[in-house]
């Protein structure tokens, strides 16, 4: 199917004034990572799709305690698993896009950190996401490569999650921390630091060989009351049309065949 064709079957699918005719405009609820809220919105523009955004962990508990859905977007594998392994999901999850992960400080900066090396020193007031969170086992990640590079004390890893003062159930409420002046730093994916934000932050950008390649899995779901429209979605997601907004949200888009 052509990219064209995924968007105007979507718009069918969704609601169109055309397709009103034949049946009831269909509303599809997607439940999504809290990182993909902006990107999500725009493509679900114009549609009757309703969104639920917040950490993967906590919308993949909720699927398993009964909530209904047409399509979960996760923002790791884990929790993908965990919501496939209870027979939630309709056929195969597919990669749609890849997050790097950097570390945001106030733009006032008060506790004057320019460099990683920095998060060592006592004293920092560090936030986090839980180690539920797909972002805060990517941060740990990061915090353990780092310690492992040229230059960085031994105990850099110690020392930086001694410095943790907040554990957030979802990225964006890391991003409101720092933003707020209610931490010194934070560490977010490169996609949470939008044009809206930016301007209130300063960004410490993570060396390649010490990041990290996050990846989103999407899949319809077995409990869709409209598996035609959820699916539609999805292929919206996946199609070239979908990844220029994907990258246009500071995602990083898997190449798809149009």
């Amino acid at each position: 199917m052509t990219a064209v064709c995924h968007v105007l079957l979507l718009c069918a699918l969704l609601g169109s004034p055309a397709a009103a005719q034949e049946r009831e405009p269909a509303e599809i609820t997607i439940f999504a990572a809290a990182s993909l809220t902006e990107a999500f919105r725009e493509l679900g523009e114009s549609s009757a799709v309703r969104f639920n955004f917040a950490g993967s962990q906590q919308l993949a508990v909720q699927l398993a305690q009964g909530a209904s859905a047409d399509v979960f977007a996760s923002a790791d594998q884990r929790w993908m698993d965990y919501v496939q392994q209870r027979k939630l999901v309709a056929g195969e999850p597919r990669t749609f896009a890849h997050n790097r992960l950097a570390v945001i400080v106030p733009k006032s900066n008060p506790a004057r950190i320019r460099r990683l090396e920095d998060l060592v020193r006592r004293g920092i007031k560090l936030v986090v996401g839980a180690e539920a969170v797909p972002v805060g086992r990517y941060s740990r990640e990061v915090i353990r490569k780092l310690a492992a590079r040229d230059g960085f004390s031994p105990d850099y890893e110690r020392k930086v999650l001694a410095n943790v003062v907040s554990q957030e159930e979802n990225v964006k409420s890391v991003v409101a921390k720092v933003q707020l002046g209610e931490a010194d730093a934070g560490l977010v994916y490169r996609s949470d630091i939008t044009p809206q934000v930016a301007r209130h932050l300063t960004v410490l950008d993570i060396p390649d060989d010490a990041n990290v390649l996050a990846g989103y899995p999407i899949a319809v779901l077995a409990g869709s009351r409209d598996s035609e429209a959820a699916r539609a979605f999805v292929e919206l997601v996946l199609s070239p049309e979908g990844g220029k907004v994907l990258a246009r949200h500071g995602l990083m888009p898997v190449a798809t065949t149009p």
